[in-house]
């Protein structure tokens, strides 16, 4: 037998997002195999878990999350191997998966426990329900009065009908998709590796340009900051907070607080680390107002919270779809003063490497919940150049930087597509389009989870956990 072959007979599957599934598979709705469960824990001190639409339901440990840890988990539903836990709020984003741990998720979440421990490979379960055609049918099945706050409820949930191979090809598909993961992961993190170096010479680059300047034969004299051994004579020093306010007050009248205005939000997830955003979403303004961080187009905004600050999580809202905004509490807001600093030139102070490096160890707080203190950020000392020669250093910086640019952007895109062949392969074994019994692991295919872990986003996960925990 090929492997790789199709299988000898196929029918339509129930599911019409499917394609023609194998002859002899099995297909039951969810309710047939799994029963919603509501245990919920008495002390909190189990392993509390995290769900992801890359990685599944993993350790929070393990994981580069940014929300913080509440006080108590205390009351949170309890889960163990084999159980599937989906987030309701983001199931339209494939953020569930089965768990190999007992533990502990959000009362958000949705536990579905099996009748039978060995219906399925936990493992084949948790690639299928994650497959496209899935996501499809949770969008399609849920609920909710915008697209990206949908909740897939439990009794639709049990409703969709699962594909079910025989138990001996759920173990050999499992078998090869951790085999190729392993092989994708590695190639990921050569290329994450690859990012990282030029990064580095990015940074290296951006703090010589605003600590130095351009000229490298000007005056020099001694700049009085521990980090900047001297600066050009004719520059001044001065604390950040003598250059930019820092989470301004709202100027907007009570009306427009009310009104069915839209206003861009800005979840920590939406923006990079290199001051990007990403499909920022559209709020009216009455369900924002309260409760999130305020800020206008070409604020700076930086986070505070670990591993995001650490990371350079934030940067110049110069592309804010509309003039006013809001984002999440982990935002500190700066704006800059007009005849004193450049906001392009801000945020660059904001992102040098020497700055991320002394917030983090000014951090205050309990362990996985630390953040920067506002005060640090505040009366941290810049040379600052005037207002003219700031802006022929930003000029100068997109040309000296774009080679970096344009190879990090090149890279970022080879991932993509890596992904995508990894979805439409996985998407193929896991509905039968290829016959994969003839498959046997070669003699280096040995894999562990380690090799697994460049699996994860390129960038802190965040929003499938924090608006799950918000929600309950």
């Amino acid at each position: 037998m090929v492997v790789g072959s199709a299988y000898s007979s196929y029918r339509p599957a129930r599911m019409r997002w499917l394609p023609l599934v194998p002859e002899h598979w099995n297909e039951q709705r969810a309710k047939t195999f799994f029963r919603e469960v509501d245990e919920r824990s008495h002390t909190g001190h189990e392993e509390l878990l995290s769900v992801s639409h890359l990685t599944g339901v993993t350790p929070r440990s393990q994981k580069n999350v940014t929300m913080f840890k509440a006080a108590s988990y205390i009351g949170s539903k309890l889960c163990q191997p084999g159980d599937i836990v989906i987030n309701t709020l983001w199931a339209w984003m494939a953020a569930l998966g089965t768990s190999r741990h007992v533990g502990i998720v959000s009362p958000a979440y949705g536990v579905y426990r099996p009748h039978c421990v060995d219906s399925f490979n936990p493992e084949y379960l948790d690639y299928l329900l994650r497959i496209r055609a899935y996501v499809a049918e949770y969008i399609g099945r849920s609920t909710g009065i915008r697209s990206s706050r949908l909740r897939l409820y439990p009794n639709q949930f049990l409703d969709i009908p699962l594909l079910q191979p025989p138990r001996p090809e759920q173990d050999q598909i499992v078998a090869y998709l951790r085999t190729q993961d392993a092989h994708i992961a590695r190639f990921i993190k050569a290329k994450r590796d690859l990012i990282g170096l030029l990064t580095e010479q990015k940074q290296t680059i951006i703090e010589g340009a605003v600590t130095q300047g351009r000229d490298t034969n000007t005056e020099k004299r001694d700049s009085g900051i521990d980090w900047i051994p001297c600066i050009p004579a004719h520059w001044e020093t001065c604390k950040i907070k003598h250059v930019a306010a820092f989470n301004p007050s709202r100027s907007e009248s009570a009306s427009f607080r009310l009104s069915d205005a839209s206003v861009s939000f800005l979840p920590m997830e939406r923006i990079t680390t290199e001051g990007k955003l990403q499909s920022v979403e559209s709020r009216k303004t009455s369900e924002v107002w309260e409760g999130y961080t305020y800020f206008r187009r070409n604020d700076v905004v930086m986070a505070k919270i670990t591993p995001c600050f650490e990371n350079g999580k934030g940067g110049l809202l110069d592309e804010l779809p509309t003039e006013i905004g809001f984002g999440t509490t982990e935002f500190i807001v700066l704006r800059a003063t007009e005849r004193r600093i450049r906001p392009a030139f801000l945020a660059k102070l904001l992102s040098l490497k020497t700055f991320r490096i002394l917030g983090a160890d000014a951090m205050t707080g309990a362990a996985g919940q630390q953040r920067v203190p506002l005060g640090f950020v505040k009366n941290f000392r810049v040379a600052l150049p005037p207002l003219d020669e700031q802006d022929q250093i930003l000029s100068a910086l997109q040309t000296a930087t774009a080679e970096q640019d344009i190879a990090i952007e090149r890279i970022r895109s080879e991932i993509a597509l890596i992904r995508e062949y990894r979805d439409r392969l996985i998407a193929d074994a896991v509905t039968g389009q290829v016959n994969l019994r003839g498959w046997r692991p070669g003699p280096n295919d040995m894999i562990s989870d380690d090799d697994l872990a460049a699996l994860g986003d390129d960038e802190a996960e965040s929003s499938e956990d924090e608006d799950a925990d918000v929600a309950a």
